[in-house]
């Protein structure tokens, strides 16, 4: 394919504080990995919803990758309304709406990370805030004093579903993946069904195809290692694949 009619794909931004003044941020490996292993041109969606909706960009995407972040999804959007920050409401809003529009419109919906929690909740599902410290649970994030580096050296297991999408993707039963989150899966939307899980059962992945639309997310981080990990790239070559209407 050339690169004139190459795929656009979407890429949900973060409110960020760069020096003193707000900000529109994506971490640039999100979109390096993307772009490289799906082979795909990319457009950031600002996190503004007092500015526009999800619906009015949606038309104009082919696909939309809603990434990991710092801030957590504020517990009011599954009916909840405990639970700690940092939060990104504008993210919240569009993200959610953008899952709703793409879905609408047939085409893929792909997460990472809080984008596989922002998926989960926009489909009617819940999340649970205790994965780094939790009797029922392993520490599915470093310790508080590990460097930035260090926490995605934080490592586990998961067990690929057989016949599974991610199984036939990588090619075996299992992976060995980064684990850098505090929250997770707790109800599974009801659409969805389970692709990989952590040896304490916790859901690490999912996929559905939804009206047409093929949806896969992953709660670990492929995009931190997708040049030297063949794994990790293999998750943006399935986006790839899927933004042309492949299987």
């Amino acid at each position: 394919m050339s690169a004139s009619s190459r795929p656009v794909l979407g890429i949900i931004a973060c409110q960020r504080t760069v020096g003193t003044e707000p900000a529109q941020a994506v971490m640039e490996r999100y979109v390096r990995a993307a772009m490289r292993h799906a082979d795909v041109a990319a457009l950031l969606i600002p996190s503004l919803p007092d500015l526009m909706r999800a619906a009015e960009v949606a038309g104009r995407l082919d696909g939309v990758l809603l990434t990991g972040s710092p801030s957590n999804l504020e517990g009011r959007r599954y009916n909840d309304e405990s639970g700690e920050g940092p939060f990104d409401p504008g993210r919240d809003e569009i993200a959610l709406g953008m899952v709703e529009a793409m879905i609408g419109r047939q085409r893929p919906v792909f997460g990472i990370c809080r984008g596989l929690q922002e998926i989960n909740v926009a489909l009617g599902g819940t999340l649970r805030r205790d994965t780094s410290a939790s009797a029922d649970l392993i520490a599915h994030h470093a310790p508080d004093d590990a460097g930035f580096a260090e926490m995605f050296d934080h490592l586990h297991p998961v067990a690929l579903s057989e016949g599974g999408v991610l199984a036939k993707t990588f090619g075996k039963a299992d992976l060995t993946v980064n684990s850098v989150h505090f929250q997770g899966v707790g109800q599974l939307a009801p659409q969805l069904t389970i692709e990989a899980t952590a040896p304490d059962g916790l859901i690490e992945g999912y996929s559905a195809r939804i009206e047409g639309a093929p949806v896969v997310a992953v709660q670990w981080h492929p995009e931190w290692d997708a040049d030297t990990n063949a794994d990790s790239a293999a998750f943006f070559q399935l986006l790839g694949r899927a933004m042309r209407g492949q299987s």
